[in-house]
């Protein structure tokens, strides 16, 4: 019998538009945002990770450290964040029951919400993290979604899925406000304010 492996999906592909700059690319550390991100999903013990990228691709490959991750382009990104998942999913490695959603402007996610957010998804189609002010990322999504998953349009395509997914719906509880991600440069600033105060400062 073949090892269960658990995959993790980084959703990079996005246009940026409100932001006017590929926020996949914004500074961080001595690195960039995308990177930081990626730094912090290798520490949350994948068996594989599958980032999409769409918007700067080119740029994005350029100058961020993809290694170790399977690198998906979606030509569609544009039509919203539902096209990068339906283009990942024939990447998903076929020992996964499914993967870990996550995005690729929350470099903050902590290993131990994926690892809690997994166990409380076994049996369940969609599970979702549950924070103090709402349901945020990472979200479970089961093989048995593929199908749906394939055929979702937009932004919010996921969010339809949780919502009819009824007494199925898996929960994880963290102690925590919705993580932040960034669509404005007021965005970006905020979440710098938090890496400072992670820091110390």
């Amino acid at each position: 019998m073949s090892k269960r492996s658990t995959t993790g999906l980084v959703l990079a592909a996005g246009s940026s538009k409100r932001l006017g700059r590929p926020k996949q690319l914004l500074p961080w550390g001595d690195g960039t945002l995308l990177d930081a991100t990626l730094a912090n999903v290798r520490r949350c013990g994948f068996d594989q990770i599958v980032v999409t990228l769409g918007g700067s691709a080119d740029e994005v490959e350029a100058t961020v450290d993809l290694s170790g991750c399977t690198v998906v382009r979606n030509n569609e990104f544009t039509t919203g964040c539902s096209s990068s998942i339906a283009v990942a999913l024939d990447r998903i490695d076929p020992r996964a029951d499914g993967f870990v959603l996550m995005l690729g402007d929350q470099p903050f996610i902590a290993s131990s919400t994926v690892t809690g957010l997994v166990e409380a998804a076994q049996g369940k189609p969609v599970a979702v993290t549950r924070y103090r002010d709402g349901i945020g990322h990472p979200f479970w999504l089961g093989r048995e979604l593929f199908g749906d998953l394939a055929n979702l349009h937009g932004d919010k395509g996921v969010w339809k899925l949780v919502d009819r997914a009824g007494e199925s719906l898996a929960t994880y509880d963290v102690d925590l406000d919705v993580p932040r991600d960034v669509d404005t440069w007021e965005d970006y600033q905020a979440l710098q304010a938090d890496a400072g105060s992670r820091r110390g400062i």
